[in-house]
């Protein structure tokens, strides 16, 4: 009989419970995931009674509130504030989602909080998306012609230009990829749900010249067939996109192309 276990320093542990905030009249408890690498020391989960009256409506609220009166040591990623960066993607309540679109009063509870499954952790709430990122730039995310190019802008009628419709508004959170369990497994040769969106709002754009380089780039048993349907991307995703079906339209085409 075969056993597995995770190695020593992986197993979260109980963290710090702080104390509750002086004359505060609504409080709602957040656990948050703890980890700093320079300590040596196992994460473990930090309890914190944030005051609702004190700070705004959203889960990224009550971080920036807890780093401010509370733990300044508190470390996650934060921009925009309005859903369009991205940075702020972490697993909130068992989903990935993003903290600023989050509203607390979403969450029944106490509010659980930890970093994007799957991926190392930078420290707290900040995963490494290195990785993540050189795969987006592998797809070469960007428009790739021969034709010289025009006086002024690349013509599309509004008929091509619909197609970018769900695709060009992915932000690159990771909440997609770090859903999926091939990507889990296979992140080292999977592409994942956000580039394979992010390669196919490319080949479909009509103004792009090497659809078939493109398609030449993803076909591969790993980079594009570890995809199994199961759509956990399309759940995850805090912009109501569907990644599965890019993918699908992918497939589609390269059998297409052999026909």
């Amino acid at each position: 009989m075969v056993e597995f276990a995770l190695p020593g320093n992986s197993k979260v542990g109980k963290g710090k419970v702080w104390p509750k905030p002086k004359d505060a009249t609504k409080t709602r408890e957040f656990r948050i995931y703890r980890w700093n690498p320079d300590d040596r020391q196992n994460p473990h989960i930090d309890t914190y009674s944030v005051d609702l009256g004190d700070c705004g409506p959203m889960i990224l609220d009550a971080l920036i509130w807890i780093k401010n009166t509370v733990d300044p040591t508190l470390t996650f990623r934060r921009s925009c504030r309005e859903g369009i960066c991205g940075s702020c993607a972490m697993n909130i309540d068992g989903t990935n989602t993003l903290a600023c679109t989050k509203a607390t009063e979403d969450v029944s509870g106490a509010v659980n909080i930890y970093p994007l499954p799957h991926m190392k952790v930078v420290k707290d709430l900040v995963p490494d998306l290195t990785l993540f990122f050189a795969q987006h730039a592998s797809v070469k995310p960007y428009l790739q012609t021969i034709t010289p190019a025009p006086e002024k802008e690349w013509r599309q009628s509004p008929a091509d230009r619909a197609k970018l419709d769900g695709l060009y508004e992915c932000i690159l959170c990771a909440c997609c990829s770090t859903s999926c369990p091939s990507y889990w497994w296979n992140s080292d040769r999977y592409l994942g749900p956000a580039v394979l969106l992010q390669a196919y709002r490319w080949i479909v754009d009509s103004r792009d010249e090497a659809k078939g380089e493109r398609l030449d780039q993803v076909e591969d048993p790993f980079r594009l067939y570890r995809c199994h349907t199961i759509m956990n991307c399309a759940k995850a995703c805090p912009k109501g996109l569907n990644p599965a079906k890019a993918i699908a339209e992918i497939k589609n085409l390269m059998i297409d192309r052999q026909i």
